[in-house]
């Protein structure tokens, strides 16, 4: 073998060493899951412009099953993407917030610690356009539950709190022309198998036998206040 081919073989051998080594990290990244597409409707089952969402509102939808919810909201600012990780350290790229000013995200509204959710009876965690009293900053995702706090600017990452991930992000499309928005698919660390566990008899006599089910082609979007008779504030 001449020294031309011999370079060119061990150059070679790296290269599929480097590939190979390559293959856990990619493997250990988390994808987007894609679910059903649901337009993002109100209770009229008309479409929700996204341009008349009120800023730093929360929002509430049903997604990706008719028993999980997730908030909507528009920061008012723009969300650039993010490198994320969940509790099983598996990285994932945040995509960063949709529409004319991207400042609108989604993520599920189920706590990454205890599994808190909003019911139509009370809610603990939300959206706080101000910090409250164990705040760290404004415009945080808070759990009074157990004081675990998202940024939804920056994909809901934690910021305080025994949380151990950010919340499970919802996936949103945007069609300019039409203002809609359209939930697509989850990114991050998903806790629904949890949360159907150890909420089942509660969902059952709240949502019925359709707890599981995947949300069809609509969801309804409503204002957490209207949506919950009691939005607890720590």
């Amino acid at each position: 073998m001449d020294r031309r081919s011999f370079a060119l073989t061990c150059a070679t051998g790296a290269a599929c060493l480097g590939a190979a080594a390559a293959v856990p990290a990619l493997a250990a990244d988390a994808r987007p899951k894609a679910y059903g597409r649901a337009l993002l409707v109100d209770d009229q089952g008309r479409p929700v412009p996204a341009s008349a969402l009120r800023r730093e509102t929360n929002y509430v939808f049903h997604y990706p099953y008719e028993g999980t919810p997730a908030f909507l909201l528009d920061l008012g600012k723009p969300a650039l993407p993010q490198s994320l990780s969940t509790q099983a350290k598996d990285s994932y790229a945040w995509p960063g917030g949709v529409g004319k000013g991207r400042s609108i995200v989604a993520f599920s509204a189920i706590c990454a610690h205890q599994l808190v959710y909003p019911t139509r009876d009370v809610s603990f965690i939300s959206f706080r356009k101000t910090k409250s009293a164990k705040g760290v900053q404004d415009g945080l995702i808070h759990c009074c539950a157990d004081h675990s706090q998202y940024d939804p600017a920056r994909g809901a990452q934690v910021l305080a709190g025994p949380a151990t991930q950010p919340l499970c992000a919802v996936l949103l499309e945007h069609d300019p022309r039409a203002d809609t928005l359209t939930a697509w698919g989850t990114l991050g660390g998903e806790l629904f198998d949890a949360f159907f566990r150890k909420y089942e008899m509660k969902l059952a006599l709240d949502v019925g036998a359709k707890a599981k089910a995947p949300v069809g082609q609509q969801a309804v979007v409503r204002e957490l206040d209207r949506f919950c008779r009691n939005n607890i504030q720590c």
